[in-house]
């Protein structure tokens, strides 16, 4: 829990971590969309998704789905003009998939309005 991590080698020991816990790990897969459970309503079952460099595609099926994809970033017009205008604090590719995969399902999206404002200080 207090371990510093840098965000240079925090990936490696994440994938070191989930290599150890898991059976198998499948790497860069883009997950399109969630699959439901027919049997019982309102409950996700799996995923599907493709390979982003070999464009194989693959079907997942899981007792429990955890969307930790992530939010979007650049919704709003940086106020920052010049050579400030590209710089960003989160990731430029988070494309509010982790919105959009529970959606497309059906999910209620509550607490939607909380949104962080990081204070910078010169």
């Amino acid at each position: 829990w207090q371990i510093m991590i840098n965000g240079e080698s925090y990936k490696p020991i994440v994938a070191e971590a989930a290599r150890k816990a898991a059976t198998e790990v499948y790497n860069r897969i883009m997950v399109t969309h969630l699959l439901m459970d027919e049997a019982k309503p309102n409950r996700v079952a799996g995923a599907v998704g493709f390979n982003v460099r070999t464009g194989d595609f693959y079907v997942f099926r899981a007792k429990a789905v955890i969307v930790c994809a992530g939010g979007a970033s650049h919704i709003f017009k940086p106020r920052a003009t010049g050579e400030g205008m590209g710089r960003t604090w989160y990731a430029p590719w988070s494309s509010a998939s982790a919105y959009a995969l529970p959606i497309l399902v059906g999910a209620k999206m509550t607490q939607m309005e909380n949104r962080i404002t990081l204070t910078r200080f010169k």
